[in-house]
């Protein structure tokens, strides 16, 4: 996790992330809350037994987003990790040697997969935001997006040695931009919002490989959705015991019904992160970048 020094709205961003909001807020006031807010989960997890590396942000180059590791680098068994290709020039930046440095202390012999120079063809995969990875099944879901490109999800996937499932999902008629915010994948179940596939192929097609795998489904709605319902992400103990996470303002949007299934397979950790959901357009899930 990167604890940010410089948080508040990116322009960059905002062009395809209908979740960002410009409030006009003092910016200073902004990264004020947004820090106060990621060290409170932070310590939330940590209470949990959850194991969180965190690594301070710094002012140069400045990277309003970098309290969204998981965009640019993921993890895999191994000790192997790829690095991502951005949509937006000042998310790149968030490649930094402060981060790296401090990967190479955890995985001195960590192997890279570099996948960034296709920017230069303008091509994007962001990461475990453009791409839901389930990886007991080694399966790997994507919503085309501007910053998901298909082919790209494809070859990663072949050299992950992962399925690839691709497939569309709108929310008032644009391309959902990041799949993690419609979607979400535990070990025994499927957080999904299903009304934003307006493919009744798709869904039939994805709801098959949720029974061939044994996935429970719990469906949220757009509204929910729209409240970073999707945006929640499971998470295990240093003794295996898992835990799903999800900000305050998704917990508050799921009905009884949906937080007694979710708790019948873990805990639920629920933080504030009003601030950064606002200012930032993303929630719980894309503050990790999860280590295997």
């Amino acid at each position: 996790m990167i604890r940010p020094c410089c948080f508040g709205f990116n322009p960059q961003t905002a062009v395809n992330n209908a979740f960002q909001v410009a409030t006009g807020e003092d910016s200073g006031l902004v990264q004020e809350k947004a820090l106060a807010e990621f060290d409170s989960y932070v310590t939330l997890l940590q209470q949990h037994d959850i194991d969180v590396i965190v690594v301070q942000d710094t002012p140069e180059p400045h990277t309003p987003d970098s309290i969204f590791p998981n965009n640019w680098i993921s993890f895999h068994p191994g000790q192997m990790s790829v690095l991502y290709p951005m949509y937006a020039p000042n998310r790149r930046l968030e490649r930094k040697k402060t981060v790296f440095r401090a990967i190479q202390e955890h995985a001195p012999r960590i192997k890279w997969i570099d996948m960034s120079p296709r920017e230069r063809e303008n091509r994007y995969l962001e990461g475990t935001g453009s791409m839901v990875f389930d990886r007991d099944n080694n399966r790997a879901y994507a919503c085309r997006s501007p910053r998901t490109d298909e082919g790209l999800f494809r070859d990663i996937c072949d050299t992950l040695g992962y399925q690839a499932i691709c497939f569309d999902a709108l929310e008032k008629g644009s391309a959902i931009y990041h799949t993690n915010v419609m979607m979400c994948m535990a070990r025994d179940y499927v957080v999904i919002c299903l009304e934003s596939i307006p493919s009744e192929a798709d869904r039939q097609m994805l709801l098959d490989v949720f029974i061939e795998d044994r996935k429970t489904v719990v469906e949220i709605t757009a509204k929910q959705m729209n409240h970073f319902a999707g945006n929640m992400f499971q998470v295990f103990s240093r003794k295996d015991k898992p835990f799903l996470v999800m900000s305050k303002r998704a917990y508050k949007v799921l009905t009884p019904s949906q937080r007694k299934i979710l708790r019948s397979f873990n805990k639920l950790i629920t933080p504030e992160l009003d601030t950064i959901e606002t200012h930032g357009g993303g929630s719980a899930r894309c503050m990790i970048a999860e280590i295997v």
